[in-house]
């Protein structure tokens, strides 16, 4: 894991174990928090909890009804972007259609009998068909979002520049930034759409559930129950690299079948050298500019199949 130039905590879940204020205090944050709720979507105001929590520390930056305006008022940008979202969804589609089969193969391969060299061989050239899969896509999507970029210039957009202004003046009086999950996809997007990564500065982030996805180099969605049967996690998108190294895996627990050790040791495997970081209620992963530290809650997926306990670096 890469040490960012800031401190970046990635937390367990919130709602029902927060721990936002303690893991704040122990790190000598007393100052004000920009809070990033745009994952709840037409709910972001609804965070009373939060403030409570915080005892009222908290402005509330309000991307979400900021990017609606945003769309209110440059509705050819608007247009832009619900085409070059279909365009994504469509993609990933595609890609999801191809990865299924290509770890279906690795799992049979993995629970084949044996360990010879063949079978090891067609093992491993399995799994790197898997991250070619994995890069390929992340390539695809990084040409949309620059070919985007390029023709509609969202950054030199009034409406967008009006809406940015203001944040950056709004975290101007804050010394941390709190990121909350909800919508992973919509809360990516949000914090594209205004640069935040760009405003910043070395202000703490906190951040936890699709929060904790969204700053990771790569987002990565998992579910392997779902109603529909299991499922493989799948790359989204790349994330805001404000942490790098690390796969955050939230409510790990409930959305991973942990005791499989194939389906641990595949995720692992993977997405190494980054590591996949389960993320539980009470969890704490302190990134610092000098090393990391993780506190109960907090466990790795190794490549040997276990869900090991973290420690420090």
């Amino acid at each position: 894991m890469k040490a960012p130039a800031r401190i970046v905590a990635l937390l367990g879940p919130q709602r029902f174990h927060p721990t936002l204020r303690d893991v704040m205090t122990s790190l000598g944050m007393q100052g004000r928090v920009a809070a990033i709720t745009a994952g709840w979507q037409e709910r972001e105001r609804e965070d009373q909890d939060l403030r409570d929590h915080l005892d009222e520390r908290t402005v509330n930056l309000e991307l979400y009804a900021r990017g609606e305006r945003v769309a209110q008022r440059d509705p050819e940008l608007a247009a832009a972007h619900h085409a070059r979202q279909d365009r994504v969804r469509r993609l990933q589609e595609l890609y999801r259609q191809r990865l299924a089969f290509a770890l279906d193969a690795c799992a049979v391969l993995a629970r084949a009998p044996g360990a010879d060299a063949d079978l090891d061989h067609e093992r491993r050239a399995a799994r790197e068909a898997v991250r070619a899969l994995d890069a390929a896509h992340l390539q695809r999507l990084r040409e949309i979002h620059a070919e985007f970029e390029s023709r509609m210039k969202p950054a030199e957009r009034e409406a967008v520049i009006h809406e940015r202004t203001e944040i950056a003046r709004l975290m101007d009086s804050t010394d941390a930034v709190a990121i909350a999950g909800g919508h992973v996809a919509v809360l990516l997007n949000r914090l594209r759409q205004f640069d935040i990564a760009g405003l910043l500065g070395g202000r703490a982030v906190f951040a936890w559930s699709a929060g904790a996805m969204a700053i990771a180099e790569h987002v990565v969605l998992f579910y392997d129950l779902t109603p529909h049967g299991s499922s493989w996690p799948e790359v989204l998108d790349e994330g805001l690299g404000v942490v790098k190294g690390v796969v955050p895996l939230p409510h790990a627990r409930r959305r991973l079948n942990l005791d499989d050790r194939v389906r641990v040791s595949l995720m692992a495997s993977r997405f190494e050298p980054a590591m996949c970081a389960a993320l539980e209620d009470g969890a704490a992963l302190v990134v610092r500019p000098d090393g990391w530290s993780a506190g109960e809650g907090a466990r790795r997926l190794s490549q040997a199949g276990a869900v090991e306990p973290l420690g420090v670096a």
